[in-house]
C-alpha cells in the first residue's frame, strides 16, 4: 500500500472568515412634549427591557438629551426605529429615534 504524498499538496486552504455584520445604537432623544410614561412604555415593548432599565433609559433621555435603547444590527436597528416613529406618531408624540454605528 503506498501512500499518495501529493493528495494533500493540490487542496487550497482558505481561511473561512465569518464577517460579523455592523452594529448600530439605537438611540431615543428628549422632547419637550412626549410623556415619560410613552418612553418607559416604547422601551418596554419594543426594546423589550424591563421597567427598572426603561426607568433608567428615560431619565438619561430626560436628563442628558438621549439614551441608549439598544445596539442591534442594521436591519433589526431600523425596524425599531420605524416601530418608534409609528407609535409616537399614532400616539401624537413627536418622539424621535435614531440610530448610528457602533
Amino acid at each position: 500500500m503506498g501512500i499518495n504524498k501529493t493528495a494533500g499538496a493540490t487542496r487550497s486552504k482558505v481561511a473561512e472568515k465569518t464577517a460579523v455584520p455592523p452594529l448600530f445604537r439605537v438611540l431615543l432623544h428628549n422632547d419637550d412634549y412626549t410623556s415619560m410614561e410613552f418612553v418607559v412604555s416604547v422601551l418596554e415593548t419594543i426594546f423589550r427591557h424591563p421597567p427598572t432599565e426603561a426607568n433608567r433609559i428615560m431619565l438619561q433621555v430626560h436628563m442628558q438629551g438621549r439614551g441608549v435603547c439598544g445596539i442591534y444590527p442594521f436591519e433589526i436597528a431600523e425596524t425599531k426605529l420605524h416601530q418608534v416613529h409609528a407609535r409616537a406618531k399614532d400616539e401624537g408624540f413627536p418622539l424621535r429615534c435614531s440610530m448610528e454605528e457602533v
